[in-house]
């Protein structure tokens, strides 16, 4: 393999403890203490305020900020697109997101193996570089994108032919690891190796269609790439994520 590209949310970064408390900020925000509407708004993007719980097909797990913002815009009659997405970005840069696994340690070891690094999200860019800043790797990725970076946002792989252009890689020498379907099948679209990985709301039986592994962190990475770890997705991993 020559490169990696990853997803975000889910993958560098456990969903659920990451973004449930984004969500609700968002909601309570929003419905400017309207505890009806914040309840009311969290149905619409698949998110159970009093639970701090996300559907399985929220569209907060794998949608762009434009696709969760027209499923707000109905409640929100004094909003439009452009004002709603900026708000949710200007949220999202500040969200207090927690590493799957210690990111640093990984990433230095993955380029210390000639890997080309790669980011690919569904998040806006600036907030997915201020994330990898906080977390202090954003230096170690050579290429980061996001739905708004003008290659388009995943199940299409436009971003992740672009990172493939940028640096004239084979897309078959190039493994994508992400946490939802949606990751995955861009990955599959584009010619990629595809890894999944149990950090998101997905399940192994959701993922293992389209994987080529599914492993319970990207902590398993380097044991994988050495052949060192299962390469069936039915003996990887955990059932599912609590």
């Amino acid at each position: 393999m020559a490169a990696i590209v990853f997803d975000k949310d889910g993958t560098l970064f456990d969903f659920n403890e990451s973004w449930s408390a984004w969500s609700s900020r968002l909601l309570e925000d929003l419905a400017g203490g309207d505890t009806a509407l914040a309840s009311s708004l969290g149905t619409a993007i698949g998110y159970d305020l009093s639970q701090r719980r996300f559907a399985p097909d929220s569209i907060v797990i794998a949608g762009t900020p434009r696709e969760i913002a027209t499923k707000l815009l109905p409640l929100l009659p004094g909003f439009d697109m452009a004002r709603l997405v900026a708000r949710m970005n200007v949220l999202a840069a500040q969200a207090p997101l927690k590493a799957a696994v210690p990111l640093g340690p990984l990433l230095r070891q993955l380029k210390r193996r000639g890997l080309i690094l790669g980011l690919a999200t569904n998040d806006a860019e600036a907030p997915a570089r201020a994330h990898l800043t906080e977390a202090e790797v954003l230096d170690l990725f050579d290429f980061v994108a996001g739905s708004d970076s003008g290659h388009g946002g995943k199940p299409e792989p436009g971003m992740l032919l672009a990172f493939a252009r940028t640096f004239d890689l084979d897309p078959g020498r190039v493994v994508m690891v992400g946490d939802s379907l949606h990751d995955l099948s861009a990955g599959r679209a584009a010619g990629m190796r595809t890894v999944g990985v149990l950090t998101g709301p997905a399940r192994r039986a959701d993922l293992a269609p389209l994987a080529d592994v599914v492993l319970q962190d990207i902590g398993g990475l380097p044991a994988w790439l050495e052949g060192e770890a299962p390469q069936t997705p039915l003996e990887t991993g955990r059932e599912s994520v609590s």
